[in-house]
């Protein structure tokens, strides 16, 4: 038999190919948050949301992606967690023969490291890859990157953490680096940086461009819900890595994020024809929020991710921001901050975390440089020939 056929080696290490029922899927998604309890720079994700994404019956990048998730035991205790993915609409972009493994958590041993990635190794083999690329989700969408400096910062809710001990468990495996992403903790200015302020005036103008808010969710679903994912896919097109969102996916995430946003905190930007330019969406942060979670809504995970999400908040996720590719490089984005800094100062924020971006992409960290700043993360995304 072969190791996910769930057999014992000598060394006491079992790995178990998990099947995609709730109660496997639950049990998965908790172990990575048990294996960092009491850890002050974990950020558990939400339980079901977790499970949700590895769900093939309620995940619609099923609809071109197929995943095994594998655990590895030792001496019959969780010991370890990877899903190995192949996204086939990406690799028929690319045509390249690629898995990826994602949502990867293991105990500091090289015998469990072996078997869990060899498992995820010997199942993409098997159907024809050649490659293997990770920490990667099913689509951007998901986590994404290995930390790989930073270990002593507290995470956001968008993104990984992880050990250090991690990054050597995977380059003793044979993977190597494949691209990396930069992380930016920013001080909230008391107002519009000049300088920013004027090139937006100037923006606005030149480009006959407006400033839009909601008050409604309903509202923005209705008026610009489609064609802001659109945006995005178009904005992130030849960004790494990146697997355009379908019709399906779009649905899905218009009802799981637009109903929830704290909308004073969104902006979109739209031409003379109220055709959409640009997006920005910022929350304020989850992470002390998700942290008393322990990932749970229930009984109290709510209310802290309500006050959190509606209260005064110091930290502000800058989620993402995208502008349609014949206005980017023109000052576009400086209307994102141009709204949206006054309403960080009036709710509270003192810093924001801007999230990944691609350590070569000079263009986003360019609009950077009017606010004071720290670089203080970095995560990796791994390749290994298979």
């Amino acid at each position: 038999m072969s190791k996910s056929s769930g057999i014992s080696s000598p060394s006491t290490v079992t790995i178990k190919a998990i099947k995609p029922v709730k109660k496997e899927l639950k049990g998965y998604v908790q172990f990575g948050i048990d294996l960092y309890r009491g850890n002050p720079c974990y950020v558990p994700p939400l339980v079901f949301d977790e499970v949700g994404t590895l769900d093939p019956e309620k995940n619609p990048a099923f609809d071109f992606c197929e995943a095994q998730s594998f655990m590895a035991y030792r001496d019959g205790q969780p010991a370890g967690r990877i899903t190995a993915i192949i996204n086939r609409m990406l690799n028929e972009k690319s045509g390249k023969k690629e898995a990826r493994f994602g949502f990867v958590d293991f105990t500091d041993d090289r015998e469990v490291t072996d078997a869990l990635f060899g498992a995820a190794e010997d199942w993409a083999r098997s159907r024809g890859m050649e490659e293997i690329v990770g920490p990667m989700g099913f689509s951007d969408m998901d986590h994404e990157g290995m930390l790989v400096d930073g270990f002593d910062e507290m995470g956001t809710m968008a993104t990984i953490y992880n050990y250090p001990y991690y990054p050597a468990h995977v380059e003793r495996l044979g993977y190597r680096k494949d691209t990396d992403w930069v992380e930016y903790r920013i001080d909230v200015p008391e107002k519009v940086p000049e300088k920013m302020a004027r090139i937006a005036e100037i923006v606005l103008k030149k480009y006959e461009l407006r400033i839009v808010k909601y008050t409604s969710p309903k509202k923005i679903k209705a008026e610009y819900g489609e064609a802001l994912f659109h945006l995005i896919n178009e904005a992130y097109a030849d960004l790494y890595g990146y697997s355009a969102l379908t019709e399906r996916q779009i649905e899905y995430y218009i009802d799981m994020y637009l109903n929830i946003l704290r909308l004073d905190y969104v902006c979109l930007i739209v031409d003379k024809n109220d055709s959409l330019v640009g997006v920005g969406i910022t929350i304020p942060s989850l992470s002390e929020a998700l942290r008393k979670s322990g990932g749970k809504l229930l009984p109290l995970g709510w209310w802290h991710l309500l006050c959190a999400m509606k209260g005064r908040n110091e930290v502000v996720d800058l989620m993402l921001i995208a502008v349609k590719p014949e206005y980017q490089s023109k000052g576009v984005n400086s209307l994102f901050f141009y709204d949206l800094i006054d309403v960080f100062r009036r709710n509270g924020a003192k810093y924001a975390e801007t999230n990944p971006e691609l350590e070569d992409n000079v263009h986003v960290q360019a609009q950077w440089q009017y606010f004071d700043k720290r670089q203080h993360r970095r995560r990796r995304a791994y390749r290994k020939h298979l």
